[in-house]
């Protein structure tokens, strides 16, 4: 067995654990870093970068220059409004109200002096269905996405591998925490370097866990599914990455740790086949298309009032889990298709994945032909055909338990057809009347088409998308204080003991109560792990 001494450990090489070593590093103090991580170096940085990169602010100067007139008291109102927390989500709404009033100090400055930019158009999403969301944008898309984040960050972080200060395990987990004899303070972990099968305990009077949360563990999502009463899919696609199995919870768990609502997931609800995937049941998660009929296996519309995403992603996933089978098609059409079909994260967004200005601009104006064409052809959950009868035919050699009637499917999309054709001021749909409102918003209106008819010949093929259930954030993790210091069921503190980022449930144990106003993910990500920095820092 290896034996190690540090200053300081960190497990997980996420968006918390590279903020708090960073948030340490950069102090210029002398002290020393284990960071350990179960990936390979090639996809160190996490969930984080692989996402599409919105980060959450209020206030921002790109706000400003768009006349959205936001603030911190505002921002609040709305994230109360969301989360719906209850009377023992006392850290979870602490760590919320710290976020909102001080995320322009603690991330978005921090990252714009590390030469991260944002898009200049703010997205609006989470605007809220039956209860107020986000009463205005404040989706702030990073230019170079997720990906360009955790390049940028990594980079700093590497310059200090030359260092004595900083050290990182690749290929390496963490199987135990160690507690002294009074079981009071953290002194070490143990673990087991993966590449080479060999053990290891390192002696260190600091751990600091950013592991991420469960939703990699398709077992746990199971064990956990907090979508009651309701059935849990016989698919739950893997929106997440392996790491994040959920083991150093219940490892956190036995040492004394409150474990805070696991059943809060974050999932959503248009996930499909990875076309090329890197491990079994891996998902993408489309961006739903606003312009689509979203009906269950027997062609039959679903929600009232219909599904249209852009407000209450949890009454998407609640609405969906209700249906035959707890799965979902997309009903629209080529031309639909081209304008607004999307995939949430960096890897098939390359345009502004690799800062291409004019590649992104060809997409947005003239559609992504290239995206639509690859998830046609090489994606199960995609089918199309020239005509409605073809579809359903083909929509049901997918289908195994369930099957979609014709008549039904026809009926639904006549009946919304129809609608259009009477013109807008005869609209008495509601998903086109929200398809309106969120047209209203120059940020929207460009991605959206206007009054587009399902069984428009011009618009052929008809395309349908088989959507399942995609893991992506655990709401729920393990109790911090406002310094993300774990604490007991006593509210003393484990000493020396740290969580961050998703592992803490974003802060506190479920800094976004039952719903999440989006952005906020990464954002919290970078805040929780520079406080637990600056707060370890200081104690040393």
């Amino acid at each position: 067995m290896k034996h190690y001494k540090t200053d300081i450990v960190i497990i997980g090489g996420g968006l918390s654990g590279i903020s708090t070593a960073l948030e340490i590093l950069n102090s210029k103090k002398n002290i020393k870093i284990l960071l350990i991580d179960k990936s390979k170096k090639q996809n160190f940085g996490g969930l984080a970068k692989k996402s599409f990169g919105g980060v959450f602010f209020c206030g921002t100067k790109e706000q400003k220059r768009m006349g959205i007139k936001d603030s911190p008291d505002l921002a609040y109102q709305d994230w109360l409004s969301f989360a719906e927390f209850q009377e023992d989500d006392l850290y979870g709404k602490a760590w919320a109200k710290e976020y909102v009033y001080n995320n322009i100090e603690f991330v978005y400055n921090w990252l714009k002096n590390k030469g991260i930019r944002f898009f200049p158009v703010v997205h609006w999403v989470e605007r809220g269905l039956f209860i107020p969301g986000n009463s205005l944008p404040r989706f702030h898309m990073i230019w170079g996405t997720g990906y360009e984040l955790i390049r940028v960050l990594n980079q700093e972080l590497f310059s200090y591998l030359d260092s004595k200060n900083l050290e990182i395990f690749f290929e390496a987990k963490v199987e135990e925490l160690i507690l002294d004899s009074h079981h009071s303070k953290i002194i070490g972990c143990r673990g087991i370097h993966l590449d080479i099968n060999e053990s290891f305990v390192v002696e260190s009077p600091i751990v600091v866990v950013g592991s991420g949360g469960i939703t990699g563990n398709i077992d746990l999502i199971r064990k956990y599914w907090g979508y009651q009463p309701s059935y849990v899919p016989k698919i739950i696609l893997n929106g997440s990455h392996l790491e994040a199995d959920g083991e150093l919870h219940f490892e956190l768990e036995k040492k004394g740790a409150i474990l805070h609502k696991l059943y809060r997931q974050w999932n959503y609800a248009a996930g499909v086949h990875h076309p090329k995937p890197e491990f079994q049941g891996q998902g993408l998660s489309l961006v739903p298309v606003k312009s689509a009929l979203w009906v269950n296996a027997f062609g039959e519309r679903i929600g009232n009032p219909p599904l249209v995403s852009a407000f209450d992603t949890l009454y998407l996933v609640r609405e969906i889990v209700k249906q035959p089978g707890a799965y979902s098609w997309h009903i629209m059409n080529y031309k639909i298709a081209l304008k607004e079909l999307a995939v949430s994260g960096s890897e098939f967004n390359d345009g502004i994945r690799d800062k291409k200005i004019l590649q992104f601009l060809s997409t947005v104006l003239f559609g992504n032909k290239k995206l639509v064409s690859t998830l046609l052809e090489n994606c199960i959950d995609f089918v199309y055909a020239n005509s409605l009868e073809e579809l359903v035919k083909k929509m049901n050699e997918l289908q195994e338990e369930f099957k979609t009637d014709f008549s039904t499917l026809e009926k639904t999309i006549r009946t919304y057809d129809s609608m259009i054709e009477r013109g807008v001021k005869f609209f008495n749909d509601d998903q086109l009347r929200r398809i309106q409102h969120l047209r209203s918003y120059r940020g929207d209106r460009i991605r959206i088409c206007k009054n587009q008819k399902i069984l428009d010949k011009n618009a052929l093929p008809l395309i349908a998308i088989r959507l399942h259930i995609l893991t992506r954030k655990t709401l729920g993790g393990v109790v911090t204080n406002l310094h993300s210091r774990v604490l007991k069921k006593d509210n003393k503190e484990i000493l020396g003991l740290y969580a961050v980022g998703e592992t803490a449930g974003f802060g506190g144990g479920g800094i976004h109560g039952i719903r999440a106003l989006e952005g906020t993910f990464l954002g919290s990500c970078i805040f929780t792990g520079r406080i637990a920095g600056q707060n370890i820092v200081q104690s040393l």
